[in-house]
C-alpha cells in the first residue's frame, strides 16, 4: 500500500513540474507537425505519379514512421532522465526525503514507489507520442507497421532501463553527478551502436570485426541503444529487411539474448538503487 501511495505522490509531483508540461506541449506540437507533413507528403506523391501503389505508400509510410519513432525514442530518453535525475539525490540534499522516511515507510518502498510513479508517467508519455505517430499514419493511409507491440515494448523497456539507472545514480551521487553519469552512459551506447553499424559495411575483415566488437562492448556497458536497434528491426518493412539498409534500421540486429540482458540490467540497477538507499545517511 505504501508503494502505491508514494507512486501516486511521485506522479503528482512530476505532473506539477513545468518540465513535464513543456514536454507534453511540445510533444503535441511535434505530432501536429508530423501529421501535417505526412499528409502533404502522401498527397504530393499521389498527385505527382498519378496515384501511388499500395506498396509505394507502405514503404514511404514505414520510412516516415521510423523517422517519427526515432524522434519519439530520443524525446522519451530525455524525458526519463530530466524528470527522475534528482528524485532521490535532490530530496536528500533539500532534506525533504526525511519527511517520508520518518513515517512508517520502509526505504525499499520509497524507491519502488518512485520507480512505479515515474514508470506510469513515462508510459503515458510514450503512448501519447508513439501512439500518435502510428495513429496518424494509420488514419491517413491505412498503413500499420509489422510487430508494432514488440517494437513499442522495446522502446518502453529502454525508458525503464534509464529510469532504473537514474534512481541508482541518485541513491549514491549528487544530482549533477547523476545527470552526467546517465547522459554519459547513453552517449557511450549511442556512439557504440553507430560504430557497430558502420563496421558492418567496412570491407576490411579485421577492421569490421573490431568495430562490431566495440559496439557489442558498449551495449554490455549500457544496452539502451541495442533496445532501440532491435525495436527498429521489429518495426521495419520486409523490403527494408531484405535490402539491409535504412537510416533508422539496423544491419547488426541485437539478439534476444541481448534483450534478456537488458531486462536483467534494469532489474539489477533498481535492486542496487534500493540497496544503496538503505545504507545512505540522510
Amino acid at each position: 500500500m505504501s508503494i502505491l501511495v508514494i507512486a501516486r505522490l511521485t506522479f503528482r509531483e512530476a505532473a506539477r513540474r513545468k518540465i513535464l508540461l513543456a514536454a507534453f506541449l511540445f510533444g503535441l506540437i511535434f505530432l501536429a507537425v508530423f501529421g501535417v507533413g505526412y499528409h502533404f507528403i502522401i498527397q504530393g506523391i499521389d498527385a505527382g505519379i498519378g496515384g501511388a501503389s499500395k506498396l509505394e505508400i507502405a514503404e514511404i509510410s514505414n520510412f516516415l514512421m521510423m523517422a517519427g519513432l526515432y524522434v519519439v525514442n530520443f524525446l522519451t530518453v530525455m524525458m526519463t532522465v530530466l524528470t527522475s535525475v534528482d528524485t532521490i539525490s535532490g530530496e536528500i540534499a533539500s532534506g525533504t526525503i526525511q519527511t517520508v522516511v520518518a513515517k512508517p515507510v520502509r526505504r525499499p518502498e520509497v524507491v519502488l514507489g518512485k520507480w512505479l510513479g515515474f514508470a506510469g508517467m513515462l508510459t503515458l508519455y510514450l503512448l501519447l507520442l508513439a501512439g500518435g505517430v502510428v495513429g496518424i499514419i494509420y488514419l491517413r493511409s491505412g498503413y500499420s507497421a509489422p510487430h508494432l507491440l514488440r517494437g513499442m515494448g522495446l522502446m518502453w523497456l529502454n525508458a525503464m532501463l534509464l529510469l532504473s539507472i537514474s534512481l541508482f545514480g541518485g541513491a549514491m551521487l549528487s544530482t549533477l553527478a547523476n545527470g552526467v553519469m546517465v547522459f554519459g552512459l547513453y552517449g557511450i551506447a549511442f556512439i557504440g551502436g553507430w560504430i557497430e553499424q558502420i563496421g558492418t559495411y567496412i570491407p576490411d575483415t579485421s577492421a569490421s570485426h573490431t568495430a562490431i566488437n566495440v559496439g557489442i562492448i558498449t551495449s554490455l556497458i549500457m544496452p539502451g541503444e541495442a533496445l532501440w536497434r532491435r525495436a527498429a528491426y521489429e518495426l521495419q518493412s520486409p523490403m527494408v529487411t531484405a535490402m539491409g539498409f535504412s537510416p533508422f534500421s539496423s544491419v547488426s540486429v541485437p539478439s534476444l539474448l541481448m534483450i534478456g540482458y537488458a531486462v536483467l540490467y534494469t532489474v539489477a540497477a533498481l535492486a542496487l538503487a534500493i540497496s544503496l538507499f538503505q545504507k545512505r545517511d540522510l
